[in-house]
């Protein structure tokens, strides 16, 4: 963890576990009849369970199997985000919120390209995934929690349909089709 990382934990501290699954259930809610919405929150829990089988992998293949795959669901779902929901947070939220997410996941990019280049079977590695993990998780909590209701409450309903068909697109852009997983993601019950 970097000195700024460990400088905003302190000032930011995580949401606690209990939080999240609040938040969660709150935006679950609220994602009924908002299609956008609960596709974000599907591809959240993809992305939480693909860390999850990173961090438990065994050997380096597989971790360098199970790192690609987190990857790619992570990086079509940022681009959507970013593409898509963002210049919507700015009319339903703040500015301020936007600049922070796209910095978020920015970094989170960022250290996924790192964590490629590191030896899978290492320390570094894990410490490298677990800060992405916190990090991440943060950042879903904040978008579950604030600014993606914020989106749903104050972005008028011919909107929200319009960003529901947009989202779905630009995530199938960079997943290869509209509603795809990735194969190598299969759910874990």
């Amino acid at each position: 963890m970097s000195l700024l990382d460990k400088i905003a934990a302190a000032v930011t501290p995580m949401a606690s576990q209990e939080q999240r699954a609040e938040a969660r259930r709150d935006a679950l809610q609220l994602a009924q009849g908002n299609d956008w919405l609960g596709q974000i929150i599907d591809h959240h829990r993809q992305i939480e369970q693909a860390f999850e089988r990173a961090l438990n992998a065994d050997g380096a293949e597989e971790r360098r199997t199970a790192a690609a795959g987190l990857a790619e669901i992570l990086m079509a779902h940022a681009n959507a985000e970013e593409a898509v929901i963002y210049p919507a947070l700015v009319e339903g939220s703040s500015k301020a919120h936007t600049t922070m997410a796209y910095e978020e996941q920015a970094a989170a990019k960022i250290n996924m390209a790192i964590l490629e280049n590191l030896d899978p079977m290492s320390r570094e590695w894990r410490d490298k995934l677990e800060h992405i993990q916190g990090a991440v998780l943060q950042h879903v909590y904040q978008e579950e929690s604030s600014w993606f209701p914020d989106v749903v409450r104050n972005v008028p309903a011919d909107k929200q349909r319009l960003l529901t068909s947009r989202y779905e697109q630009e995530f199938g852009r960079y997943n290869g089709g509209p509603g795809n997983t990735p194969a190598q993601l299969p759910e874990i019950a």
